[in-house]
């Protein structure tokens, strides 16, 4: 049964959050509304002042605004009896962060699934035995994965294509990390919520093995989930177009993020 009107409250209205306003406002989700936008930094016809005026509005907050704004508002906005979807899932590698929105009472809480999918058979699989093993690989534009602390010949390697032979995964391709999902998450926050989630969702940050390669000829983003247990093997591959206006966010995120709304609105018919 569909709940009457769905008011969502979204923070922030970057590249994820504003095709998520964008889409909201064009009734892209039967019987679910935007009721108000809080950002600091873009303004939107529909922008308020505070997170408490947000909270007054919404049925659900969509966190969108990366894993600061998830530290600082996601507690609140469970405590004051609204339901929350996480988009920044990396943010809960801080164990006791992800403990406090767990435990927080008040509304539900929801883990947006975002670039990835096939947890459901991943769980499954998981409650059959254990899972011995779960890894993934991730391919991604080569500069998008630039960061400060890195060392020079991998910044120019990351520019050029060109590099020591111990950073090379193919010709041309660049092993930016290999590490648990825990690290990975730590160093690369922008792009951690793919390894955060199917960390949550199997064996945990510090069982799951990451690897990130800079391909300087992608212009999308590939993942590679491999996963071996009791109940069978399992390879899952996603090719994803890169946002336009953020190339470490996948284009399809923020039409997870519409996709988890309206399976909230309308739980009775949700693909379980």
């Amino acid at each position: 049964m569909l709940r009457a009107g769905l008011r969502v409250g979204l923070i922030g209205c970057g590249a994820i959050g504003s095709v998520v306003a964008r889409e909201l406002a064009a009734g892209a989700v039967d019987q679910v509304e935007l009721s108000g936008v809080f950002d600091l930094e873009v303004g939107h016809r529909l922008g308020v002042p505070d997170i408490d005026t947000l909270l007054r509005c919404s049925d659900v907050i969509v966190e969108a605004a990366g894993q600061e704004a998830l530290r600082q508002y996601g507690v609140r906005v469970r405590e004051a009896g609204v339901d929350l979807l996480v988009v920044s899932i990396g943010a809960l590698v801080d164990q006791d962060l992800e403990a406090s929105i767990r435990h927080a009472q008040g509304g539900h809480l929801y883990l947006c699934t975002g670039a990835i999918g096939g947890f459901d058979i991943l769980r499954a699989a998981l409650q059959f035995g254990p899972l011995q093993e779960v890894r993934i690989t991730s391919t991604k534009p080569a500069r998008s994965l630039k960061r400060p602390w890195m060392s020079q010949s991998l910044l120019d390697a990351l520019d050029s294509g060109a590099g020591s032979a111990a950073n090379f995964q193919a010709s041309g391709v660049v092993t930016v990390f290999d590490g648990t999902a825990r690290e990975a998450s730590k160093k690369f926050p922008e792009s951690a919520n793919v390894t955060a989630t199917l960390s949550l969702a199997t064996v945990g940050f510090d069982k799951v093995r990451v690897q990130l390669l800079g391909d300087p000829e992608a212009t999308g983003v590939r993942h590679e989930v491999y996963a071996a247990g009791a109940a069978g093997t399992y390879e899952l591959s996603f090719a994803n177009v890169a946002s336009a206006d953020n190339p470490r966010t996948s284009a399809v995120t923020a039409y997870a993020v519409l996709r988890a709304l309206g399976d909230i609105n309308r739980p009775s018919v949700s693909v379980l």
